[in-house]
């Protein structure tokens, strides 16, 4: 498919998909002319990208993790990266939720 259809079928903009094709996050395309043509794999590495940013995940930590082994995409590691990531969220929510009692106690303390 095209840069534009991939665009629609991501929800990122042409320029961020030449960008992240720019600093080695998605692979070169193969071309057909002048004309990029993206893959299934492509699309599947941009939707990652695009919710590893919505997550706060930086493109510099998606650039160690997204990586290509004669031109495939290293599917474990990225399973490894998103396990520690659902770890690391799990912990935060255990820790909002301690601060929370915590507020909650100073908070009934004051009116008691």
């Amino acid at each position: 498919m095209y840069i534009g259809e991939a665009s629609k079928k991501t929800g990122l903009s042409v320029k961020a998909i030449r960008f992240y094709e720019k600093i080695g996050l998605i692979r070169q395309p193969e071309r057909k002319g002048r004309y990029r043509i993206y893959e299934e794999m492509d699309i599947e590495i941009l939707v990652l990208i695009k919710e590893a940013k919505e997550l706060g995940i930086t493109l510099s930590k998606l650039q160690g993790v997204i990586v290509y082994n004669n031109g495939k995409v290293d599917w474990l590691k990225i399973k490894i990266f998103l396990r520690e990531i659902r770890e690391q969220l799990i912990h935060n929510i255990e820790d909002m939720k301690m601060k929370i009692s915590n507020l909650d106690k100073c908070y009934h303390q004051i009116n008691s």
